[in-house]
This record gives structure tokens, sequence and C-alpha cells, in this order.
């Protein structure tokens, strides 16, 4: 059996699938879309606007009369890995189109690549299109090319990401979001809950809202009611509750009203399933990032959580190696985290940024250090992990059919396992007839350190 690995980066999103065919004489663009799932839901976006405008899309490199490399800037290993995937591009099509955060620097992509048809910025959907008809130009069949009601999407059919707003207005000394994306700017609340029941309408089982930061979701727009919707993130969510899916949130900071999503949990409307990044625990650290200083309390905050909604799933990102910390502060995450109990926890070590304020920070911790930091952590995180699942041995859940291999192993999730970042629960046999959207309940009769294996009832 496969298990996820414990160093899965927390802000990866899945991998694009492409299945459509093009018509003979089509134009067909290509998509390399890289990064978290907020990127991928701009792909797409693009996609659907290509597809409507009579363009195909190509699965691999050497059917695409040109290639949209939507890129990532987050990380200088990013910022790496997007000029890596724009050079194969390059040397499998050879007519590159960039988009994307990295895009936000055109300088640092054309003094790398400097034969790329054009470069944009994040979400600039019109100059994507622009640069695409000028590279291939549109030749639409309106008798055949017909755009799926949902639009185009590059996750499975029974999952979504919904984004509901765009930027940040925070200021993490380690990040330079603000700076690519802009502050925060959310849709109405009436156009998400439309994109939504759109999506329910074609068969999606699960929405997984993300955005930089899920719980300030309608403060630009001082929380207005319009079209019978209200633009906050507890009234959104428990409209998203009423369509009848799993609703799972993504980026939650950790703000005092996001105890009253909890509820909602308890009621069954959302999955009881938060993703917050703390980030760190020791109030130091947290001081230097520019991050809340208030672990203690968080801590209390949790244990309330939990008292309300016991079956809550709790995942979180932390930073070992920022700048200035000492071994005393890193103890105290360590000490936090057994205190904490998460269930799903990702680790990156800290590494400078381009234009990120942190770069100038005194007290860079070596390369080695952070790896053996890195590795403790993980080992805590990990038994903490298997324990949990441990204990699951024996309890009757209901989980989201994923996928079912030619062996007839169905790889499934339950509530408390968002796609891809976090565990999976196998089923060995009895899988005739399952099929990827299921809904179906299981018995848990193996646990693993990330993952579960179960029977169906």
């Amino acid at each position: 059996m496969s298990q996820n690995p414990p160093d899965l980066r927390p802000d990866i999103a899945p991998r694009p699938r492409i299945d459509a065919a093009p018509r003979p004489g089509q134009p067909t663009i290509g998509m390399v879309s890289l990064g978290c799932p907020k990127a991928l839901v701009d792909s797409e976006r693009i996609l659907t606007r290509l597809r409507a405008e009579g363009y195909a899309i190509s699965p691999d490199y050497a059917g695409a009369d040109a290639v949209i490399v939507n890129t990532c800037g987050f990380l200088d290993s990013a910022k790496a890995e997007s000029l890596e995937a724009i050079g194969e591009a390059l040397s499998e099509n050879g007519r590159v189109i960039v988009t994307g955060c990295l895009g936000a620097e055109p300088e640092f992509v054309t003094g790398a690549h400097p034969s790329v048809l054009a470069v944009t910025g994040p979400h600039q959907y019109e100059q994507v299109l622009d640069a695409v008809h000028a590279a291939v130009p549109p030749d639409p069949d309106p008798f055949v090319d017909l755009l799926p009601g949902s639009g185009v999407r590059l996750t499975p059919r029974h999952y979504s990401y919904l984004k509901i707003s765009e930027g940040c207005n925070h200021k993490c000394r380690f990040c330079i979001i603000p700076d690519m994306r802009g502050r925060l700017v959310s849709r109405p609340a009436h156009a998400v809950i439309r994109e939504a029941a759109k999506l329910v309408e074609a068969g999606v089982r699960e929405l997984l809202v993300i955005s930089q930061d899920t719980s300030a979701y309608g403060l630009d727009l001082r929380h207005v009611s319009d079209k019978g919707h209200r633009a906050h993130i507890t009234d959104l969510a428990r409209d998203l509750g009423r369509l009848g899916v799993w609703v799972r949130l993504h980026y939650v900071y950790p703000y005092p009203h996001v105890r009253d999503l909890i509820p909602l949990m308890a009621e069954g409307l959302i999955l009881p399933y938060l993703d917050i990044p703390f980030q760190h625990a020791h109030p130091e650290t947290l001081r230097r990032m520019a991050r809340p200083a208030a672990a203690a309390k968080t801590l209390e905050e949790i244990a309330a959580w939990r008292r309300d909604c016991p079956e809550i799933a709790l995942r979180s990102t932390f930073i070992v190696g920022y700048p200035g910390e000492t071994e005393a502060e890193f103890q105290t995450l360590l000490d936090w985290l057994e205190e904490a109990q998460l269930d799903r926890v990702g680790c990156f070590q800290y590494e400078n940024v381009a234009g990120a304020q942190s770069n100038d920070l005194p007290g860079h911790v070596p390369s080695e250090v952070k790896q053996e930091r890195w590795d403790r952590f993980m080992e805590k995180a990990q038994a903490i992990s298997e324990a949990k699942l441990t204990a699951r041995v024996g309890q009757r859940l209901e989980v989201l059919v994923d996928d079912v291999d030619e062996d007839g192993i169905a790889t499934c999730r339950t509530k408390a396992d968002a796609p891809e970042i976090d565990g999976c629960l196998f089923i060995d046999e009895g899988t005739g007839g399952l099929a990827p959207g299921d809904l179906v309940t299981v018995e848990v009769d193996e646990a693993g350190e990330y993952d579960l294996w179960g029977r169906r009832i």
C-alpha cells in the first residue's frame, strides 16, 4: 500500500486533469499549472474562457499550438521550479506564455527565458487571453464548441476548489503575497453561491473553499448583504452548507469569530475541519514573523472548538528555522504541538524569498540546523498522527471515493482529509460498483502513520 509521505507540501494543488479531445483543425492550448489551489482556480478560469472562444485544451506539449505556464513565486524554491517548468515547455513546445505569481517579475522571467511569447501577472485573465490570441488566433465553431455549463475544471469531477476572495491585508514578514496579489478583494456572496450551485448541479460532491485569508472574507465589502446573501464567512459557510455537499474550509486565519463556525460543523452543515496556518508557537518568533503572538490563548480556543465539536479535525502548517529561532523557541513549538495534538500537520524549513522583510532579519539559522529541527518536528507530528488514527480502528466513518484502481483498490477520504495534502482511507476488497464521487460507510480495521484501511459496511 502506498502511504502519503510526511513532507507533502501543504500548499501544492492536485495535478491538473485534462481530458478533452480537439476537433480537426481546432486551435489548441496546453496548460501547466503550478503552485497552490488558488492558482489552479485561476488556470480553470483561463481555460474556461479559452474553451468558450473555441480553443481545445491539450493534455501534452506535442498536441498544443502554444503552452500557458501558470507559475508560483511564493518561495525561491517555487520560483526555481517555475523557471524549470518554463524551460521544459520551451524545449518541448517552443511557444510559451507565462502567467501567475512569478509573472509579477517579468524581467526575472525573461532574463532566464528571453524567448517566451508574453509574461503576465497573477489573475490578469484579459492579458493572458490577449497573448493567446496573438500567438494562436481563435477559430470558433459555434455548432461544435459547446462549453460545459460548469466551465473547465482541472480537478476530478467530484470535488472542486471554490475561490471566495483574492489578496491579503496581512503583512507577515516572510510572505510577499500582498505584493503579488494585492489587498483583500472579496467576491460578492451571491456570486460565490451561484458558482457553487452550478458545480453541485454538475456533480461535484465536495467544495473546497480557498482564498489567501478565508476568515477575512467580506471585510472589504463591509459584510454587505446583497441578493439574499451576506458577505461574511459564517453566513457564506452556512449558505454553502445548505447545498447538500461536503464543504471544507482552507486557509482560515485564527480570528476570534472563527469560533462561530464551530456550531455549523457540529450541526453537520459544513465539514468538521479547519485548516489554520499557525506558523509557530513561541511569542518572540511570532512577533518577528509579524503574526499574532498568543499561542496560549490559541490552545484555549482549540479546547473550546473540540468541546463544542468533538469530531473536528485541525490542520496547520509551521515554519522551522525562522531567522532568530533559538533552540528554546523551537522546543516551545514542540511542546505546544504535543499539547495541541493537531490532526494534520505540514512543515516548511524557512527560506528567503526575494522581496520579503524577513530576509533582512538577524540570526539566520544554518541549513543543517533547520533540517535537524524539521526532522524532530515531523517525528513528533507523525507520532501524534499515528496515535490519533489508531484510535479510529473499529469506528464507522463516511468516506468519499477518489479513485478505484485496476486492482480494485479504492482510495477514499474521510471528512478529516483534504485531497492531496492529508491522508487516505483504502478499501482493499468489496469495491465492485464503486466509482469516484461515491459516498460509502466503512469500518476502520487498520491504521498507519498517515492513512487508514477499512471495509465496506
